[in-house]
């Protein structure tokens, strides 16, 4: 039996033939390179001297820093960031 190029159900025969497409760059899971990245990230964090802070925050206020941040052209965690380093500098006047 001849190898026909158009015939892409036996696809055994065609094993050895480039398929367009992103190459598989790492071997791992996405999920598994998910959780190395951000344990990698927080390392990152870590030794720049950054601690993780999380807190909830009503809705209004959240589009409100969100709004402010891009009018200041900054990302909302700077903003926060600077707006505790005012309200500290602030009381302990």
């Amino acid at each position: 039996m001849a190898k026909e190029a158009t015939d892409l159900t036996t696809i055994d025969l065609f094993s050895d033939e480039k398929r367009p497409g992103r190459p598989k760059t790492n071997p791992l899971p996405r999920n598994v390179q998910i959780k190395i990245n951000k344990r990698n990230q927080v390392k990152r964090d870590r030794s720049n001297g950054l601690k993780r802070v999380e807190f909830k925050i009503h809705h209004t206020l959240f589009e409100q820093l969100d709004q402010r941040a891009k009018a200041e052209q900054i990302s909302r965690g700077e903003l926060i960031e600077s707006l505790l380093i005012a309200s500290l500098a602030a009381s302990q006047n």
